[in-house]
């Protein structure tokens, strides 16, 4: 049967009847925001004392850790280097499909190089990797989107090692995306810990090469800093229940640093930095240690703040902080009136698999099954019905 629009316009009216206290409630949680930046700006001791109360009643708190510039402070874009390599790597994968009469799975990584005022060419590199049989069946357990994801993950960074092997001079790279790893942590723990020792290692690599290493998040939902902001505001009683505790909710970051009107950051400045606290801070020590900090890449009258992550090695060398913050800026303006880091951009289109590739994958696999004489499955019935002419997709 078609959609109920009958259902969908009740509730699409319960949703506009609602918006006028849903906007008052926002606004007073925003201005809330703004009055607790301003009250613990300059008391950095405090902030510190109520992060370190927090993490002893729950060591997986997530929120924002300041290090020794002020949370509301803001940094100009330093000037560009001359000379410096960058690098940025992008992944795609093809997830193993059950309903599929062949099961295997895809893993694409997209990399580009390029020499800043150097006049070359950059340069385009790509890597394949092809899972099949027992490569779906990691530690017994079925691979799922989640560990495929985190493959891919590890796979762009590896890549960003093997391409910055033998570069003369400063390096910068990264990716889309966090520094730190997510998902599949629940789903098969073997492996999720076996890909972030991995990762560290591969990470452990750039950092003994001084290599500069971020990830860029765009459009940011966190509200890691807000989250700072509360639990500075919390008295004894609320810190016990801080899960529950959320006087700022819907609230988030990229709305403290870019509010259209009033933007904490102008246009190419940055934050101040923060160290993340998570329960990911148990796997990510010393100068592995995962930060960020947030980056205006808009213009005037349209900020766009960004999240950028970095380990602790490149937040404890000013000169590579700043050749990254420099580096971002200028990429960012490459792409005009919607910033997004150029080579990012390049290495995604590199990197992502078509549904024409895709189909021509399955086809080459199932011929050379089929001539060494290998069983091969079919596709499920529930698959096969709605691939049948004339359904509708749904």
């Amino acid at each position: 049967m078609p959609i109920d629009y009958q259902q969908l316009y009740t509730r699409i009216k319960e949703i506009g009847a609602g918006a006028r206290e849903r906007k008052k409630t926002l606004e007073e949680r925003r201005a809330k925001a703004r009055e607790l930046l301003a009250i613990y700006n300059a008391d950095l001791d405090l902030l510190h004392t109520k992060v370190e109360s927090a993490k002893q009643l729950d060591s997986n708190i997530r929120c924002a850790a300041p290090l020794d510039e002020p949370p509301a402070s803001s940094y100009p874009k330093p000037d560009s280097l001359n000379q410096a390599t960058l690098i940025a790597a992008d992944g795609s994968q093809i997830n193993p499909d059950r309903h599929a009469a062949i099961q295997y799975s895809v893993v694409n990584v997209g990399a580009i190089t390029m020499k800043l005022n150097s006049g070359e060419t950059p340069e385009i590199f790509t890597d394949t990797e092809l899972l099949y049989g027992d490569d779906l069946l990691p530690n017994g357990f079925p691979l799922s989107d989640g560990m495929v994801a985190l493959k891919r993950d590890v796979a762009e960074r590896t890549k960003l090692d093997e391409l910055s092997k033998g570069i003369k001079g400063a390096v910068v790279t990264f990716t889309d995306g966090p520094v730190e790893l997510w998902g599949a942590k629940g789903e098969d723990t073997q492996s999720y810990l076996e890909y972030v020792e991995k990762y560290k290692t591969v990470l452990s690599r750039l950092q003994s090469r001084d290599v500069i290493t971020a990830g860029y998040v765009d459009k940011p939902s966190a509200d890691l800093v807000i989250r700072l902001l509360e639990i500075a505001s919390a008295n004894q009683e609320e810190l016990q229940k801080l899960r529950e505790f959320h006087p700022l909710r819907g609230v988030s970051d990229r709305w403290l640093f870019g509010e259209k009107e009033n933007p904490l950051l102008p246009p190419g400045h940055r934050s101040a930095i923060f160290k993340i606290q998570s329960s990911s801070e148990k796997s990510y020590k010393g100068v592995l240690e995962l930060h960020f900090f947030y980056l205006n890449v808009g213009t005037e009258g349209h900020p766009w703040p960004v999240r950028v992550e970095i380990p602790r090695w490149v937040v404890d060398d000013r000169g590579k902080l700043n050749l990254l913050h420099a580096v971002l800026v200028d990429q960012c303006r490459m792409m005009g009136s919607r910033p997004y880091p150029y080579l990012l951009h390049r290495a995604h289109e590199t990197a992502v698999v078509k549904q024409e590739e895709k189909q021509q994958i399955e086809q080459m696999l199932g011929m050379e099954l089929r001539k060494n004489n290998e069983e091969l499955d079919e596709g499920s019935y529930k698959q096969s019905a709605k691939d049948r002419p004339g359904r509708t997709k749904r």
